[in-house]
């Protein structure tokens, strides 16, 4: 009878334990996700500022090397 009873009581403890870590992969699974999706955002704007940066750049140096053909051909 100790034997069933302290199997049973083994299996009720698993199953909790099973239900909180359970719960502890949703939480975890949730806060990665979230850290992802900022990662995510913060990487896109700084490809955007990377971006317009470079376009900038290359128009001033289209801007300066056309000022520069057009001095040369005077």
């Amino acid at each position: 009878m100790k034997k069933v009873v302290l199997s049973l009581a083994l299996v009720a403890m698993m199953f909790v334990s099973c239900k909180e870590t359970e719960a502890n992969t949703e939480e975890a699974t949730t806060d990665a996700v979230e850290a992802v999706e900022a990662t995510a955002e913060e990487a896109v704007e700084t490809v955007e500022v990377a971006a317009d940066s470079a376009t900038a750049a290359v128009e001033a140096a289209g801007t300066e090397a056309a000022a520069k053909v057009e001095e040369a051909a005077k």
